[in-house]
């Protein structure tokens, strides 16, 4: 079993939802964690789901999983906060931010009176706005509010660049920076295949990198969720792998890069906002936020994702 100075590693979820659930079951299976706590407002759905989750204990990693309440984040090494109300086809994540920082006024102050020294790790949407609403809400310090951000969309953009170049899609460096949504930044200038830039790489291996092929597939990256939700209704699966490997980074103290929503504090002059950038995630939670060369377009983007995010922040009264 996964212990921390002597204690079964507990990961409490809020929210029983498809992305909760999804997620249950994923760390379950990496068996990162000894305990699994799932609370949800509807406590029949998180009986449903802790023992549908328990009846796979036998054939995976010894776990205890449990439907509980508030109490049982206590000791809870990191709690994920999967509840709210799921964006609805045709709506932006910004339409959500009201209702869903309602829900969270009554959700963190809770998490946090049982567990004071844990870290909250947010997946609702819209996530910047929500970690930002967490952070306030919760007194934390910064570094223990993560969002998971763009997380998904670095994932997102890392397998379209890999199926465009046709490589394992970690093989691929690039990084999504900015909001959780529509004013997002991909970070063309540094992003490379074998420590070459694109550009460099495509004329040296004789492959096309027009502008117009990389516009696409970062409009691809960036609209994946609407064209899933049309689909499917919702996307779980890979936000459920991206929140089991930031809590792997966490639980195991490993000093990982990811790019996830935390409160900056003055980057490249932008202050004040929760968004994403390329982060050293260990067992504090947020290491320090890793400060990149972007191009002029690349800080003009960035600037405006936050201005975005300001907006809704100042919208909300949360400044």
């Amino acid at each position: 079993m996964t212990h921390i100075h002597g204690h079964p590693t507990r990961v409490a979820i809020i929210g029983a939802g498809n992305v909760g659930a999804t997620f249950a079951y994923a760390l379950l299976l990496s068996g990162l964690s000894s305990e699994i706590v799932l609370i949800d407002a509807n406590q029949a759905k998180a009986e449903g789901e802790a023992m549908d989750l328990m009846h796979a204990v036998p054939l995976g990693p010894p776990t205890r999983v449990l439907a509980g309440g508030y109490e049982d984040c206590a000791g809870a090494a990191v709690t994920v906060v999967t509840a709210g109300s799921a964006q609805r086809p045709g709506e932006t994540r910004l339409d959500l931010a009201a209702r869903n920082t309602e829900i969270f006024r009554q959700i963190i102050p809770n998490i946090v009176r049982n567990n004071p020294d844990g870290i909250l790790v947010i997946a609702t949407n819209p996530v910047d706005v929500l970690t930002f609403a967490s952070q306030k809400f919760s007194g934390l310090p910064f570094e223990r509010v993560i969002g998971s951000g763009t997380i998904l969309d670095t994932a997102r953009f890392r397998y379209l660049l890999s199926q465009h170049f046709g490589v394992d899609p970690r093989s691929v460096h690039a990084f999504i920076i900015g909001e959780h949504g529509d004013s997002e930044v991909p970070v063309w200038s540094l992003a490379n295949l074998a420590g070459m830039r694109l550009p460099v790489y495509c004329a040296a291996n004789g492959m096309h990198c027009t502008p117009e092929t990389l516009t696409d597939i970062f409009q691809q990256t960036r609209d994946a969720a609407y064209h899933i939700i049309e689909r499917k209704g919702a996307t779980f699966y890979a936000i459920a792998s991206g929140l089991t490997r930031l809590v792997e980074a966490i639980v195991r103290d490993q000093s990982t890069v990811m790019s996830v929503s935390s409160r900056i504090q003055n980057y490249y002059g932008i202050s004040d906002v929760c968004f994403s950038l390329p982060t050293v995630i260990d067992g504090g939670g947020v290491e320090r936020v890793i400060q990149l060369e972007l191009d002029t377009e690349e800080l003009d983007g960035l600037k405006k994702s936050a201005e975005v995010l300001k907006n809704t922040i100042h919208h909300l009264k949360l400044d």
